[in-house]
């Protein structure tokens, strides 16, 4: 950062002073009819307006500079992670760090432990604090399968929410009219949520981009319209009511009982959901999946049936929405078209973007953070929303590609030569 960078900086403070002025220092009282000056405001502004100039300028200087990342080999890795652990400072100390991470007997360790705290999680908390956790790990459900759609085959969908409201719905109603239950609903609300993925997906094999968001976010209206106006099935603005928790071989429980029960319910679910996105990431159509996203025109010439891929990315990420969405409703007994809206779209494709589109492991942080900081923000009540916007745009600027950015394979080739004697 240059001298001509701070001067900049200060002018800018020092007209920002200027314009809240009127507001930040005059304070008038009209009962009294009296005038209360308040400089020390205008110190405070300069202060807040000055370094927060030289933040962001710095960020900008950053995201500028920043080198692009670079495919390397597990070998060439693994020498650079050495030659960076034998530094010193906080560099190396990082450096070491993440030395000792790789480790395969380290990592097996912490997954132990981190499976041990997500067991004992709901015995040991609240019962706020496990509902805030199930709502959680549903987003964390949704932006998985959503990150099949855009992190592995680049296709901006803006309408994910709606199969999520097929799920939910199909359970409500099986329960209104056929008294189905938590158990049974499970399997065919997957059902129909894969068919109405399959069903979106075949107007729009052809569209790309802009226009298949807009499509996408047109059909997301059209089910919550349908859900808003069909008052014979779906009971309209009011909703259903009094959907049925999920038992365990008819055992009547209480409400915490209950929660804990939908928790590991909900944990099972996501640990299932991470183990298919994996392997299907790793298999031979969501490679085509990935080869699509890159270049759609260039896999097609490589012989990819991209109906058939995109067809596939669509049907297996409605089949999670819908998972998610019968928990949803046995978890709040209540569903109406106000909790399946185009906002909530926004925020499941968020989770997916913050996160890091593609990275499994970012998508899963980016989804907790999403729905957990807020939370736990509510003690700043006033202020929650600011500072999580003022996060959100710090890492935007630093983490451009996301929390943890999806890496890419390399593959080295190495021949052997054996000596004739």
């Amino acid at each position: 950062m240059t001298l001509q960078d701070v001067k900049k900086t200060a002018l800018a403070s020092i007209w920002f002073v200027f314009l809240t002025f009127p507001i930040m220092v005059i304070r008038v009282n009209t009962i009294t009819q009296t005038v209360v000056w308040r400089w020390h405001n205008m110190l405070y502004i300069f202060l807040g307006t000055f370094f927060g100039g030289l933040l962001w300028r710095f960020a900008l200087t950053r995201r500028k500079v920043g080198a692009k990342p670079i495919v390397q080999t597990e070998d060439e890795k693994a020498a650079a992670a050495q030659s960076a652990a034998a530094t010193t400072g906080l560099k190396g100390t990082v450096a070491q760090l993440k030395v000792r991470l790789a480790e395969p007997a380290v990592r097996k360790s912490l997954i132990a432990a981190g499976l041990v705290l997500v067991l004992l999680f709901p015995i040991f908390s609240s019962l706020y604090q496990t509902s805030i956790m199930i709502t959680a790990l549903i987003y964390v459900m949704l932006a998985l399968g959503l990150n099949i759609v855009i992190g592995l085959g680049g296709m901006l969908h803006l309408g994910y929410i709606a199969f999520f409201a097929v799920g939910a719905y199909t359970y409500g109603i099986l329960y209104r009219f056929f008294d189905v239950g938590f158990w049974v609903a499970l399997p065919i609300a997957a059902f129909f949520s894969t068919l109405a993925g399959i069903l979106l997906a075949l107007p729009v094999l052809r569209l790309r981009g802009d226009y298949l968001a807009i499509v996408t976010l047109g059909f997301a209206e059209i089910v919550r319209i349908l859900l808003n106006n069909a008052t014979g099935f779906s009971g309209g603005p009011a909703g259903i009511r009094g959907i049925p928790r999920p038992t365990f071989f008819g055992i009547q429980m209480n409400l915490a009982t209950v929660s804990i029960y939908i928790y590991y319910i909900i944990v099972v679910a996501v640990a299932v959901t991470i183990f298919v996105v994996w392997r299907f990431e790793n298999s031979r159509i969501g490679r085509a999946l990935v080869a699509m996203g890159e270049d759609d025109i260039a896999a097609e010439a490589m012989g990819i049936d991209i109906a058939r891929v995109k067809l596939t990315a669509f049907a297996l990420g409605s089949f999670w929405a819908g998972i998610a969405g019968v928990i949803f409703a046995s978890r709040t007994t209540f569903i109406n078209p106000a909790s399946f809206t185009v906002w909530q779209s926004i925020i499941v494709l968020s989770c997916v973007v913050l996160g890091g589109m593609g990275s499994i492991k970012g998508v899963i942080i980016g989804a907790l953070g999403l729905i957990l900081i807020p939370e736990y923000l509510r003690a700043f009540s006033d202020y929650r929303m600011l500072i999580f916007g003022a996060v959100l745009v710090i890492m935007m600027v630093f983490r451009p590609g996301g929390l943890i950015q999806k890496k890419r394979k390399a593959y080295t080739f190495a021949v052997q030569t054996e000596e004739q004697g």
